[in-house]
């Protein structure tokens, strides 16, 4: 069978320039999946009042971790799709949810190198599975299959969140930074609304309904964003002997003033220098690569929250990015497909919870 390999993460803006940053925020903020709300409603939060006032201040930001190259998100996952070609026999291009490169682009760019292709295997460069992350980016690269008329079949990796071979790549790529003294390991990962986490829920009864949900057995699991960070979290913290106390779980990123997903991770790193925790490390297994979220957001503005609060050392360990064993994960589950166990269908999941 005649393969290609598409890579999906999020995006970046074109540039720095407040215009690039403004129509990032715009396409990325219009989005159903990430802001949940009536079409008009959307429009005029999004348009009137949060893009307008946060685009100059995110460019701000962008250009606090702008390199040379370009976006660190954006050349970090080049470097991946570099790497990866490297490793197999499939070509591997490039894709984004927002912003360049489109699917379309990238279907385009495979067709013509191959116009007899069979079979594109999309990985989203997401471990877990979130409506505004995973789901949003792997329908729009369905929609732009379907739309597209394309003749090659579409065939998904699965959230890996609970995969041995993410877990093991993602426990040696924090095992080094383990050798320092440290008093706790804080795992920080992307916020979403709690009313994301209710809807995905397919049982309607589970996902912060129930006391100790994310530990309790239930069908809900497979679409639940906070049991699978919740379970990337303890299989980690078990693998590599982290004692409990030496390790901590929260959410960044809110948006708005509706209830997002806690504890927040800003308020814990005021709060923990006055529990004891001078020294700190700080994971975000919810990115796969640096990027914004985790370079200015934890890197920059987090140390200095936990520092003025206290803090004596702060250490952001980076994401997988282009850790061997990374790369050796996505080979081995792009070789697995044939058996199938890596394919997720999720049909019109969003439609039929809205």
């Amino acid at each position: 069978m005649k393969r290609a390999v598409v890579l999906m993460n999020l995006g970046s803006p074109d540039s720095t320039e407040v215009k690039d940053v403004r129509r990032y925020l715009d396409e990325f903020l219009m989005d159903e999946r990430v802001i949940d709300k009536p079409l008009w409603f959307r429009r005029l939060l999004v348009k009137g009042i949060i893009v307008p006032f946060r685009s100059p201040k995110s460019a701000k930001a962008y250009k606090s971790i702008w390199t040379e190259e370009g976006s660190p998100l954006l050349v970090i996952s080049r470097q991946l799709q570099d790497a990866l070609d490297k490793e197999i026999d499939e070509p591997v291009v490039l894709a984004m949810r927002y912003g360049n490169p489109s699917p379309k682009a990238a279907y385009d760019s495979l067709v013509a190198q191959n116009p007899d292709l069979e079979e594109v295997i999309l990985v989203p460069l997401y471990p877990h599975y979130a409506m505004s992350s995973y789901e949003t980016a792997v329908e729009y690269a369905k929609e732009q299959h379907r739309t597209g008329g394309y003749k090659f079949k579409l065939t998904t990796i699965k959230p890996y969140y609970d995969d041995d071979t993410y877990l093991h790549a993602l426990c040696e790529s924090i095992r080094p930074q383990l050798e320092q003294d440290y008093d706790q390991i804080l795992f920080s990962y992307h916020g979403v609304p709690e009313r994301h986490i209710k809807k995905g829920d397919i049982t309607g009864q589970h996902c912060l309904q129930v006391a100790g949900c994310c530990d309790k057995p239930s069908a809900a699991h497979q679409y639940c964003y906070r049991h699978q960070c919740w379970a990337t979290t303890k299989e980690v913290a078990r693998r590599l002997n982290i004692p409990d106390g030496k390790w901590g779980f929260s959410f960044q990123s809110r948006l708005g003033r509706d209830p997002w997903l806690q504890p927040y991770t800003a308020k814990r790193l005021e709060e923990l220098p006055k529990e004891g925790v001078k020294k700190l490390l700080v994971v975000c297994p919810a990115f796969v690569s640096d990027c914004l979220e985790t370079l200015e957001e934890i890197a920059e503005e987090g140390k200095e929250e936990f520092m003025h609060a206290g803090g004596e050392s702060f250490e952001m360990i980076p994401c997988l990015n282009v850790h061997p064993l990374w790369v050796g994960a996505l080979k081995k589950w792009i070789g697995e497909l044939s058996s199938g166990d890596k394919t997720m269908e999720l049909g019109k999941m969003f439609h039929e919870r809205a």
